[in-house]
């Protein structure tokens, strides 16, 4: 089982977005089983980046793999929030938490 992290810097909007998705696209493709995207260096997401993170994570789970965001700014975690993600997603406080969390074998 292979876990790796991804850790994002900047804002991820609409400019951004092809910049981050070329960033998790050899994860995926390599069908990553453990996969965390830290977002303790990104001040701000907007809807277009919301939309990389739930295509991510609709296909990491179609291969069987996990998907987990770790370190969200308090403003990104509202976005998350207001738009009920945070039901969605496995967040988690920091990429270490979050990484022994989708490493673990799946127990279902």
């Amino acid at each position: 089982m292979s876990a790796e992290v991804l850790e994002l810097r900047g804002d991820i909007d609409l400019n951004e977005k092809p910049k981050v998705a070329a960033q998790l696209e050899p994860l995926i493709e390599r069908q990553i089983t453990g996969i965390v995207i830290d977002l303790s260096h990104v001040p701000y997401v907007d809807s277009s980046g919301l939309a990389i993170f739930i295509d991510a994570l609709q296909r990491v789970q179609q291969y069987g793999g996990r998907l987990a965001l770790a370190g969200l700014q308090d403003n990104v975690r509202l976005v998350f929030q207001i738009s009920k993600l945070d039901k969605v997603f496995k967040i988690f406080d920091d990429s270490q938490s979050a990484l022994a969390a989708v490493s673990i074998k799946h127990q279902q």
